[in-house]
């Protein structure tokens, strides 16, 4: 085991610390270029948009609920246990390096996510696609497909779920003493009633949940910055030192604090991974570029809002200085410092069901693209097992290996994704274009197959069909 854990670790340290760093930030930076910053001028369009379809009856999967599958996804135990672990590893210069990967992440969202939505597929009453899905009909590249395909499969559908249960068991552990097997058990229960209901039922759950679970983490974030408004000062500016502090540059502690923030700010927002997109494909809209505009907002509220809020309480505290624990540990002692013994009981059941929102959304990440290698209710019945197995591994398992696990096969996923974004980025600027050019005429944009000239590959988009819908 030991043996494993060193040859996980150097592959991680050639991943994060060359590879991806490097593509994440050049690509970010391009597609924001490219899209001539789409991520800021159109704040005002994506909250409009999100407005607009909460509480709407479509027949599939509103816009609202697609959001909220893959922000269910995103804001899971690395908004909590991952931002604490970074800032203890790190420093504070590594919020801030989060915040860098969220910013430019913004736009590298919206090419993933309108991609996703022109290549998606007919699913029954829904639609399925994702990444996957727009390597084999946007590229051409089936073999990429299922590459990326298994490697989501495994990272999100089974070693990221592993991660959710193992946190939950920790916090709950670290809180009643509740026994790690019997909780695992529960939860596996619990999360077996949800995903054997199917797609709809994942999409209810996660609309019920997230929005709530969301706020009041963020009000607890904010009523702890209200109580030390005086240390606020002091913290940013440690946060900038810390990231871009002569001191920190020679001392080889920007690196780090890079390292920490752009890892754990990836794996909180998903910006380019490629996960995000296999629930943006689900959305019933009238045009690609809607869902891009939503998906980029949910980078905004992940990091931004609910990381952000994470290490404001952890930095407050100064609990990251406590080597000893870990990083749900972490979280559980700067709430205890900063408002009392009774926010380790807040922590407890916010862990529960950032947690449990998240096995529900990186379920359905592996689902869809089960389905993409082959439509088989015997594969997807196998794969329902094996992650509720995981849960169960998960809840037993050391801490560490788990995550270093995890980092590995995001960062392989992630790699995929990106050489295939950018190859098919053009795509989704002409889409951008299109959106904008209606918009300007005073119209709701409306996406055919056959408004950008030489697209191929496309099923869900049709004239006829549409209007034999619309009839």
């Amino acid at each position: 085991m030991e043996a494993l854990g060193h040859l996980i670790t150097e592959i991680n340290d050639i991943l994060w610390s060359y590879i991806l760093i490097i593509m994440l930030l050049a690509l970010g930076i391009y597609f924001t270029i490219r899209s001539n910053f789409m991520q800021f001028r159109y704040i005002g369009e994506m909250i409009r948009l999100l407005g607009e379809d909460i509480g709407s009856k479509k027949q599939g999967v509103s816009s609202f609920q697609a959001f909220c599958i893959s922000t269910a996804s995103r804001v899971g135990v690395g908004n909590i246990a991952g931002v604490a672990m970074a800032v203890a590893l790190g420093g504070p210069g590594a919020v801030f390096w989060m915040w860098v990967i969220a910013l430019i992440g913004g736009a590298s969202a919206f090419v993933e996510a309108t991609l996703a939505q022109i290549y998606k597929i007919k699913n029954g009453e829904t639609f399925r696609g994702g990444p996957a899905y727009y390597m084999e009909r946007g590229l051409g590249k089936r073999w990429m497909g299922i590459l990326f395909a298994v490697l989501i499969t495994l990272c999100f559908g089974l070693v990221f779920n592993a991660v959710q249960a193992n946190t939950i068991t920790v916090a709950f552990k670290a809180a009643y003493g509740v026994d790690r097997m019997t909780l695992g058990l529960i939860v596996a229960v619990l999360f077996s009633i949800i995903i054997f209901g199917g797609v709809k039922r994942v999409a209810r759950a996660a609309e019920l949940i997230v929005p709530f679970m969301a706020i009041g983490y963020i009000l607890l974030a904010l009523y702890i910055m209200a109580i030390n408004y005086d240390m606020i000062p002091t913290i940013f500016k440690d946060i900038f030192a810390s990231a871009l502090g002569l001191k920190q540059i020679v001392g080889g502690g920007v690196g780090a604090a890079m390292l920490q923030g752009i890892k754990r700010g990836l794996f909180t927002n998903e910006a380019g991974m490629g996960s995000a997109p296999n629930a943006a494909a689900t959305a019933d809209v009238s045009h690609p570029a809607k869902q891009g505009f939503i998906q980029a907002l949910g980078v905004f509220v992940d990091t931004l809002l609910i990381c952000s809020s994470s290490a404001m309480i952890v930095l407050f505290s100064g609990a990251y200085t406590h080597s000893n624990l870990s990083g749900i540990e972490i979280a559980q002692k700067a709430l205890s410092m900063e408002v009392g013994p009774w926010a380790e009981h807040f922590l407890s059941i916010a862990i529960l069901l950032f947690a449990f929102t998240t096995l529900i959304g990186n379920y359905y990440y592996g689902e869809t693209n089960i389905e993409f290698i082959r439509n088989s209710k015997t594969w997807v019945t196998v794969y329902r097992l094996a992650v509720v197995g995981m849960v169960i591994w998960g809840s037993l398992s050391q801490v560490q290996i788990v995550w270093d696990l995890a980092d590995v096969f995001m960062g392989l996923m992630a790699i995929t994704n990106l050489i295939a974004i950018a190859l098919l980025g053009k795509i989704a600027f002409a889409a951008l274009k299109d959106y904008n050019k209606q918009k300007q005429e005073g119209k709701d944009p409306v996406f055919f197959a056959d408004s950008l000239p030489g697209l191929k590959g496309i099923e869900a988009w049709k004239k006829k069909e549409k209007k034999a819908k619309a009839s």
